[in-house]
């Protein structure tokens, strides 16, 4: 069968089964996943459908953050896609549903768990890269609204005089975790994409800074400086 059909049938499963209001973990944000994960594959010897089905399953168990056993969702979520596949796709290849759920396991930031194949480090890179850049920036904040989130500390928004905490404030999630991902990528190609993407947020920071001393036109040049030496460490 053609990757693309696969894709219908994904999509088309998904569509039946898993509506869900949680924007960051819907089926276009699988979908995107998917469109990063190919820009990736060309440089690498993987089994598309591999990454294919785990792009399109990795987060169809999805604990909500603030959620005691957050950092079992992606195990959770490759034992159900395994049962997914044998009820409903039953002419999907067993002997790819190992590969598909180590792929799934591992593309977990508080999983820990390391990849091991090239189908993994893929999955696991295009998903990370949703975090950052425009749609990351849209989805630290759409959540933290709907977990009552405060934006961030207007008397100190970066921490400079506090401890780092993203339950507290959800400018905090951008040190903790997201300025923190280009140095996790498995590929070249996703480095490279991540500290483009992660360069976009510390854009933001800076903006936000100068806005709260005042100037709605510049950046914080401070700011700049300060976040961008990681990125090139």
């Amino acid at each position: 069968m053609e990757l693309t059909q696969w894709q219908q049938r994904f999509e088309s499963w998904l569509n039946e089964h898993h509506a869900s209001d949680d924007t960051a973990h819907d089926i276009s944000h699988f979908r995107r996943v998917w469109l990063t994960a190919q820009k990736m594959m060309p440089h690498h010897s993987v089994d598309p459908l591999v990454v294919l089905t785990a792009c399109y399953f990795h987060d169809i168990v999805s604990l909500p953050k603030n959620h005691p056993e957050r950092s079992r969702s992606s195990r959770l979520a490759a034992r159900q896609t395994r049962e997914i596949l044998q009820r409903d796709f039953p002419d999907f290849p067993a002997e790819r549903y190992a590969a598909v759920e180590h792929a799934i396991e591992a593309h977990s930031f508080s999983a820990g768990i390391a990849p091991l194949s090239a189908e993994a480090k893929i999955v696991q890179d295009a998903d990370r890269l949703e975090a950052l850049g425009a749609i990351g920036l849209a989805r630290v904040f759409a959540v933290s609204g709907a977990l009552g989130v405060p934006l961030f500390d207007a008397r100190d928004p970066f921490a400079d005089s506090r401890a780092l905490d993203d339950k507290a404030f959800a400018l905090d999630h951008f040190q903790t975790k997201l300025l923190r991902l280009p140095e996790s990528m498995q590929t070249d190609e996703g480095r490279e994409l991540a500290r483009h993407n992660a360069d976009f947020l510390i854009q933001f920071m800076a903006k936000l800074s100068a806005e709260l001393q005042g100037d709605c036109l510049g950046l914080d040049s401070l700011v700049l400086s300060r976040f961008r030496r990681s990125l090139r460490s």
